[in-house]
Parts: structure tokens; sequence; C-alpha cells
């Protein structure tokens, strides 16, 4: 049996420590299991994966001048946020219980009414913010059929843990590739609803702008939803201090041309990270500027010898 690398054995370990933090404090009520697990991410999980170098490194790219005090913070709340988040998506009932009653705000609510009743096709766009989730399990349970995509994990047995408690808030899921993405585009011809979080690091996507830097970001949402006339709106499920959420549908983004489109999905979801920067994921290695660098030189390298 070939010896795991370094990287390897790391993802190892964080699948299991995933993997124990989603199953064995269900034995407590769900909201004393939120904060146990936020803690347990904060300061056990964190500083043994690496989370909050991580964090401190991003954010030192995009906000070399944010007080140390203001980094300390995000260091141990955004791994919280990450533990809650967990436990709501493993909770199952008890996270749609959570957001049931939650009211739909923003100015976008009636377009995206007016689009399930007319049987247009919708793209609702978020991040990986908030709890992600939470309008997508609400929407649901306001009559949307909502699909999602999303990227199977590298972990099997881990994977499917994921899959079943994506399902259990709201299906269908498709896993990224050939075949989930054509059910997904059958799906969305239909006049359903699709989740899409373009928030990751894309090694081939456009270089757009996300926090004042180069972020290779997928077009696909924007591309989509001009090819077959459907709605583009961002949404987002904001956690309140009181344990419930802020369901926020923006206005839908003007059909226009798919840069265009994306950079304003860009912007959306950046302004609403300012707003509560303990929100999003930090641990994501979104901009990965030593992998640009060495794209732009290659770029170069080649229109030199095109021109040669």
């Amino acid at each position: 049996m070939a010896k795991k690398t370094k990287s390897e054995r790391q993802a190892a370990l964080e699948a299991a420590a995933i993997r124990a933090l989603t199953t064995w404090p269900r034995i407590l009520p769900f909201r004393l299991r939120c904060r146990v697990v936020a803690a347990l991410m904060a300061w056990v999980v964190a500083p043994v994966a690496g989370y909050r170098a991580r964090i401190r490194a991003n954010l030192a790219h995009v906000m070399p001048d944010l007080p140390e005090a203001e980094v300390k913070r995000l260091m141990r709340r955004v791994p919280a946020n990450v533990g809650r988040m967990l436990t709501e998506l493993a909770a199952g009932q008890d996270f749609l219980d959570l957001i049931r009653d939650e009211p739909f705000t923003g100015p976008g609510v009636a377009a995206l009414d007016a689009a399930r009743a007319e049987g247009r096709p919708v793209i609702v766009v978020s991040g990986h913010f908030g709890n992600f989730d939470a309008m997508r399990g609400a929407m649901a349970m306001r009559g949307h059929q909502i699909g999602a995509i999303y990227r199977p994990l590298n972990d099997e047995a881990l994977d499917a843990d994921f899959l079943a408690m994506l399902e259990a808030i709201a299906a269908p899921i498709f896993p990224r590739g050939r075949s989930g993405l054509a059910r997904m585009i059958r799906f969305l011809r239909q006049g359903n609803a699709v989740a899409i979080l373009p928030d990751q690091y894309v090694n081939k996507g456009e270089i757009l702008q996300f926090f004042g830097q180069p972020a290779p970001t997928a077009m696909s949402a924007a591309e989509m939803a001009l090819k077959y006339r459907a709605l583009l709106v961002p949404v987002y499920g904001i956690r309140r201090g009181d344990g419930g959420f802020d369901l926020v549908v923006e206005e839908p983004v003007p059909h226009s041309d798919a840069r265009t489109m994306t950079q304003a999905l860009n912007d959306s979801l950046e302004a609403r990270i300012r707003q509560n920067m303990d929100q999003w994921l930090w641990i994501h290695r979104r901009w990965k500027p030593e992998r640009q660098a060495k794209r732009a030189a290659r770029q170069r390298a080649k229109a030199a010898a095109a021109d040669s």
C-alpha cells in the first residue's frame, strides 16, 4: 500500500473530524449542539487543521490594513460559523423548523415569486456565507422546486453523509460533472430553480475582481441564465445573533453579458461579506495568488513566443 502524503493525511484527519462533529453531538439538544460544535471548531479543529493560518493569509492578501485584533477575532469566529453550519446541515428537520417561519426580505422577492408562478427558470446564486442552505430549504418550503449542484468530496464515506444531509433539506442534488450538469440543465429548463455557489477558485475561470484582487471565477451561472432566459438572483441566509436567519433576496441581475453579470454577483457577495465578515468561509483558498502568478507568466511567455 502506498504511503499517504502529508496533504492526504491531513485531508483524512479533517474528514474524520467533520464526521465526528456531525454525528456524536446529536445526543445534545439542537441549539446547545450548535454552540458546542462551534466552540470545538474554533478552538480545537481550526488550529490543528491550519484553518487559522488560511484565514490570516486570505485577509492579508485582500485587506492588509485590517487591525490585528479583528484578524484574531475572525480567526476564531469564522471556524465557529463553519461549526454551526455543519451542525445545522446535519440536523435535518430541526434546521428546517428553525427557518420555517422566517420571512423573505429584500427587493427581489416579488420577482422570485413571479418567476415561480410563470414557470420561468430561476438561478439563485449565493456564497459560502452565513448558511447558504437556509435559503435553499426555505425556498423549497415556500413552494419552489429547487435543485443544487455540489462538488463531491474526496472521502467517499463523508461524501455519502453530506449528500444525504443536502437531500434532506431539499432535493434534487446534482454532482458536478457531465452527467450531473446535464440533469441539472434539464431540471432548470422545466421551469425550476437551481442554486449555485460560485465563490471558489476555478483554475481556468474568468479573471474577475473580488475584494479588489483578481479572482478566477466560473461564469456558468450567468451563461446559463442567458442561454435559458432564467432569472439570475443573489440570495443570502444571513445569521442573526438570536440564532435565526435573515433570508434576503436581492434585485435580479439584469441580462447583459456573462462577464458583467458574474462581476455583479461577485460585487453583491463582497458587499454582504463586508457587513458580516465572520460569516464567510475565509478558510477557502479563494485567490491562490501564487498559482495566478504562474498562470500569468505562462500566458506572457506564450504571447512572447507568438510574437517572435
